[in-house]
């Protein structure tokens, strides 16, 4: 018997986003059920997930949240390319070097990704992604060294584009819309050759896609700049 998911959702939200590259990768049929980040959250919806948080899902009548630890339990659910099992030969080793990937990409070069985008003056913008470029230069450009075109020499996509993809295709997309820096691109083809290969192919896989509006999170994300900088000068 089939299992019966339902994915609550929001299509604006990188977290939430990673469950769908997931759920595509895989993929598995989904019932979907958008929740309003912009509003309060619902007393239903409270009762799902106390925190408020995108995504949950509910697997055959049971509740998982968090994005990370549902991406891995999908992944561990339906055996597949993208994360071999512990026990398999050279799987726990596999599973190692992907969890240490994408802890180091969020941990070291998504640390300023909020005030890249988000800063109160242009300054502090162009500084925070300065302190992407380098991050990544340093922490995460060795790490892709065999990609292939994907993570440890990968022809398909690994679990590791999906922990880190919906962040990857904003890294890709947003400088054209002015929301990130116009540099960032440049820069980081320049200092981190090997990760501006990668990121290249993964921003346009189709399951990375399989959610993602890039002028939709742009108009958002400028919708909040413009919100937080008017309510600073007030």
């Amino acid at each position: 018997m089939a299992a019966k998911i339902k994915l609550y959702t929001n299509h604006n939200c990188p977290w939430a986003h990673r469950a769908h590259i997931s759920l595509a990768e895989l993929q598995i049929p989904f019932e979907e059920e958008i929740i309003d980040l912009t509003v309060p959250r619902t007393a239903e919806y409270l009762k799902i997930n106390p925190r408020g948080l995108v995504p949950s899902i509910e697997y055959n009548g049971e509740i998982l949240t968090e994005s990370g630890i549902i991406s891995d339990f999908l992944a561990d659910a339906f055996p597949s390319h993208l994360l071999p099992a512990s026990n398999a030969p050279g799987g726990a080793q596999t599973r190692a070097k992907i969890a240490f990937f994408v802890d180091t990409f969020m941990s070291k070069a998504m640390g300023g990704f909020y005030k890249a985008q988000m800063g109160s003056t242009d300054a502090e913008r162009e500084a925070a992604a300065t302190q992407i470029v380098d991050a990544i230069a340093k922490e995460v450009d060795p790490l892709l060294a065999n990609a292939a075109p994907f993570f440890n020499g990968s022809d398909k996509l690994t679990q590791a584009e999906v922990l880190t993809g919906s962040f990857i295709v904003r890294l890709f997309t947003l400088p054209k819309y002015g929301v990130l820096s116009e540099n960032l691109l440049s820069d980081l083809a320049a200092k981190a050759p090997n990760f501006y290969r990668w990121g290249e192919v993964v921003s346009k896989h189709p399951s990375v896609l399989c959610i993602y509006d890039e002028k939709r999170v742009a108009d958002g994300t400028k919708a909040r700049v413009a919100k937080m900088r008017a309510a600073a000068a007030a």
